[in-house]
């Protein structure tokens, strides 16, 4: 938003409720009473609620249900995380736009938000459905002094910092549990994925690319038939909408928390939040790797180092570091 509308924006949020007079803004934003109308009227257009009544002035009724970046820094509570935010009403992909402002050099933190997207990406070439104006799509970029091995870690602490802000927003924790290694489940069902893209120098990052989508709104009878049994949204399960601007400045505040743990000491900053939700363990898992090759055993745990630990029926314990795992009663 251009800076006059947001300087008028700022002044109506401070008045907490109350109207301003024409002059009132005029004098304070150093503008003539025109040009405040004019702002007024370009918050109309972006779907602000500005009421007017002859001789009461302007007072700020209702924000737009739309992730602005004015919206989203109003009250949020981070240190470095979307302090700079790239917001997009569609794109192709954010992932793709977060990776591309990586290679050109953007800050620690730089955030993309979407209200939809046209090609959405989830793990292993999947697409990810991205309806307009209902959900969450975000990339951020990360530039951690960290080594290329230790890299997994970080996708292990997004989903942590996903999975709390689901069950903070639901209201229900026994709800929400992670399936590794980055989606979240609601209920049993995917509300949420992750995906991390990385570029490195040597074998140390260079920056990562975390991509987070979350099924917030979207009511489960507009997802495509192939998948609408597996996955569900918070508005779904609970019955009730969800404040897309109140989520999404908690999963920042989490996300932030939890990436400065995990910068900190590792894995073992989130491994035991981690783990309270990851209820594979005891429960028999089909594993097909990147090259296609596909195992199946039991689930162990968690590695150190956030690979999953799976022992097949000669009592051997194999490491999975990437790969797609199906969770089932019988595999066949």
């Amino acid at each position: 938003m251009k800076a006059g509308p947001a300087r008028v924006l700022d002044a109506l949020r401070r008045a907490g409720g109350r109207s301003l007079s024409g002059e009132t803004l005029s004098n304070e934003l150093g503008v003539s009473r025109a040009q405040v109308w004019k702002h007024v009227q370009t918050l109309r257009a972006r779907g602000y609620t500005v009421a007017a009544e002859p001789g009461d002035g302007y007072r700020l009724a209702a924000v737009p249900d739309r992730l602005y970046p004015e919206e989203l820094r109003h009250g949020l509570r981070t240190h470095w995380l979307a302090h700079e935010i790239l917001y997009y009403d569609e794109v192709d992909s954010t992932n793709r736009i977060a990776l591309e402002v990586a290679q050109a050099g953007a800050a620690h933190g730089t955030t993309v938000v979407a209200e939809a997207q046209t090609a959405g990406r989830g793990r292993l070439g999947r697409s990810f459905f991205s309806p307009p104006h209902a959900n969450l799509y975000t990339s951020v970029v990360l530039r951690p002094d960290a080594a290329t091995d230790t890299a997994p870690a970080w996708i292990l602490a997004s989903a942590v910092a996903v999975a709390e802000a689901i069950a903070e927003t639901v209201g229900d924790d026994t709800a929400v549990e992670i399936k590794w290694p980055n989606d979240v489940l609601l209920g049993g069902l995917k509300t949420s994925g992750i995906l991390m893209e990385l570029g490195a120098e040597a074998t140390r990052v260079a920056y990562l690319v975390l991509g987070i989508g979350v099924n917030l709104n979207v009511d489960r009878a507009r997802f495509p038939e192939e998948f609408r049994h597996l996955a569900t949204s918070l508005a779904s399960h609970t019955g009730r909408p969800v404040d897309r601007i109140a989520f999404t400045q908690l999963l920042f505040e989490h996300l932030e928390r939890d990436l400065d743990a995990c910068a900190d000491r590792g894995l073992a900053g989130v491994l035991p939040r981690f783990e309270s939700r990851f209820r594979m363990p005891g429960r028999r898992a089909a594993v097909r790797a990147l090259d296609g090759t596909e195992s199946q055993g039991v689930v162990r745990g968690i590695a150190d180092d956030g690979a999953l630990l799976l022992v097949d029926e000669d009592g051997v314990e194999h490491r999975v570091v990437a790969g797609d795992v199906t969770v089932c009663k019988e595999c066949a």
